[in-house]
């Protein structure tokens, strides 16, 4: 699997309901942790003071990250994606005999 940059800006549209924003944010969680179970959710972080999240997603390529991975969110609707595709640096202290 590839891995991808993701920085995710999620805005609640007006005139929504509080019960809808609970309901979606409870959904999020849950699909968020099946993700991860599967491994297309490496990392996931959230700048101090922001309501943003930037995290390392992991898919066969970015088409099947938007459809299969990210378009599977429930607050997708909502969000804003910047997607980086990422390939491993030759000085990463984390490559295991210069592979990855």
């Amino acid at each position: 699997m590839r891995e991808f940059l993701v920085e995710i800006t999620t805005t609640v549209p007006e005139g929504t309901s509080q019960d809808e924003v609970d309901r979606r944010r409870a959904a999020e969680a849950v699909r968020a942790r099946e993700l991860a179970a599967a491994g297309n959710l490496a990392r996931l972080w959230r700048p101090v003071g922001e309501l943003r999240s930037i995290g390392v997603w992991r898919a066969a390529d970015e088409a099947e990250l938007h459809e299969k991975v990210l378009g599977t969110l429930p607050l997708r609707p909502w969000m804003t994606l910047a997607v980086t595709p990422l390939e491993a640096h030759p000085n990463d202290p984390g490559q295991v005999d210069g592979t990855r």
